[in-house]
């Protein structure tokens, strides 16, 4: 008598949830948004998240110039991240990152950590006549050259 046995079920990583978050900052109330979000997702999975600030430095400077105001900035954006993330329960990893694009900073972080998903504050530009980009060139970098998913949190429906 032949048996018949229910095929094997694998669970995808949706299922599983993702394991290895990353959330750039910039400070404005859309990344906290984009903090709880990441919050709430790591919460639920036991995910880390890694949160990182970005200091465009100008070509015009080398990476290594003093730039008191903006390390203060980075330093107070990733304070209020790590509040967010300590009200859930959960402690974060920090990154202060000097570069000179943004987006490719992002998607570089996301390649050396191995991050199994982004999740990104955007705030939407107000576009006339349907025309031009939904959103901004960090954001739209990371949505293109990113090798995981990305989660763009916005607070501001589509014009």
């Amino acid at each position: 008598m032949a048996s018949v046995s229910a095929p094997v079920r694998r669970a995808s990583p949706a299922d599983e949830g993702y394991r290895r978050l990353l959330v750039p900052i910039t400070g404005s109330a859309e990344s906290a948004r984009a903090m709880e979000t990441a919050c709430a997702l790591a919460a639920e999975h036991g995910a880390s998240i890694t949160v990182a600030y970005v200091i465009e430095v100008s070509p015009l400077l080398p990476l290594d110039a003093r730039m008191d105001e903006e390390e203060a900035e980075a330093r107070d954006a990733l304070a209020r991240a790590e509040a967010i993330a300590d009200a859930f329960g959960l402690k974060v990893h920090r990154h202060t990152i000097r570069a000179r694009d943004a987006g490719r900073a992002v998607v570089d972080l996301v390649e050396d950590e191995d991050m199994e998903l982004v999740v990104i504050a955007a705030q939407r530009p107000r576009r006339f006549y349907r025309r031009g980009p939904a959103f901004g060139g960090i954001v739209r970098h990371v949505l293109l050259k990113a090798s995981c998913r990305v989660l763009v949190v916005s607070d501001r429906a589509a014009a």
